[in-house]
């Protein structure tokens, strides 16, 4: 029989949401990739049918609400998530949704998580990059991680445009050539790995510690490196809890725009397959490549269930 395949980050822009976006809005993308982002019906739902994917669950694209101000993103947020719902009600057995929330608000924003999971039925929600220029380990964002748990829903990690200062540091001499060289092809990556570093370090997990957090990409090349990282903390001593240890429990990483075998046995090797979610990045990657390339990974037919939907299904707890 074949699999359910439940695909984890998969992104769709919301009209009204989009109007705060800066720069690197719906208007400067590609009109193929800006029609994809805006549909949530016709033609979302025939190239899922296309290449076979059951279930997409939806998360708006980034930056989402993470540059936005608190008196902005709190009501944004509300009206975001309202609509987002109105979206899978429409197919329930298409559709589920993860959460925008308004870092800038940090308790405002655990509450709207509670009421996207609660009254809406949403199943965690996506935090793409820093919060206004802040990382997330900042203990002022730590009420949302709180409430994560105890409503025991993953919270995504996505990345979004490195900061400014980085930006000018190591990317600016190559971003005319090579513009992706700031986001997919590695800004995107470095920032985004930093990031769930820093979660680690900052004691977060021992402070909760049945938190859940997802990485795209692969992990964001963390388990090729955890090896490393783990060995150079554990030589100064200031760890009780080996680095390696307290990535491997507390996140899950998804395949989402990183189709590549070695790359995939390593984080199997690594994290174990248990760890790993099946996505596409939808509509920044089409639907068939990770269709294909799933099909031809040399596991076995239990470990590729759990990929394609049965670690998610344990996860979400559908």
């Amino acid at each position: 029989m074949k699999p359910q395949v439940i695909a984890l980050e998969e992104h769709y822009f919301d009209p009204e949401f989009t109007q705060h976006f800066k720069e690197g809005g719906p208007e400067a993308r590609l009109p193929a990739l800006r029609d994809r982002l805006f549909d949530v019906g016709e033609l979302r739902l025939k190239e899922m049918d296309e290449a076979g994917i059951d279930l997409q669950v939806l998360s708006h694209g980034a930056p989402a609400t993470q540059r936005l101000d608190a008196a902005t993103a709190v009501p944004a947020a509300t009206r975001a998530n309202d609509r987002l719902l109105e979206i899978i009600q429409r197919h329930p057995q298409r559709f589920l949704g993860f959460a925008v929330l308004p870092t800038a608000e940090p308790k405002a924003a655990a509450d709207e998580l509670e009421r996207a999971v609660t009254r809406l039925g949403f199943k965690g929600a996506m935090i793409h990059g820093l919060a206004n220029g802040v990382f997330l380990d900042d203990k002022r964002f730590w009420p949302i991680f709180e409430r994560a748990q105890a409503l025991d829903v993953p919270v995504y990690m996505h990345p979004a445009i490195p900061h400014p200062a980085v930006t000018e540091a190591y990317y600016k001499d190559y971003l005319k050539d090579y513009p992706g060289l700031l986001t997919a092809a590695w800004g995107f990556t470095v920032e985004t790995a930093t990031q769930a570093i820093r979660m680690v370090l900052s004691g977060m997990f021992d402070a909760y510690p049945r938190l859940k957090i997802i990485l795209g990409h692969l992990g964001e090349g963390l388990p090729f490196s955890l090896w490393r990282i783990d060995m150079a903390l554990q030589r100064q001593g200031n760890r009780s809890t080996p680095f390696r240890d307290t990535f491997r429990e507390h996140f899950w990483i998804t395949t989402s725009g990183n189709f590549s075998t070695p790359a995939l046995l390593c984080c199997v090797m690594e994290m174990g397959v248990d760890r790993i979610l099946f996505s596409v990045d939808y509509p920044f990657v089409l639907n068939p490549p990770g269709m294909k390339w799933m099909q031809d990974i040399p596991l076995g037919p239990e470990d590729r269930e759990k990929i394609y939907g049965g670690n998610a299904r344990r996860l979400l707890r559908l």
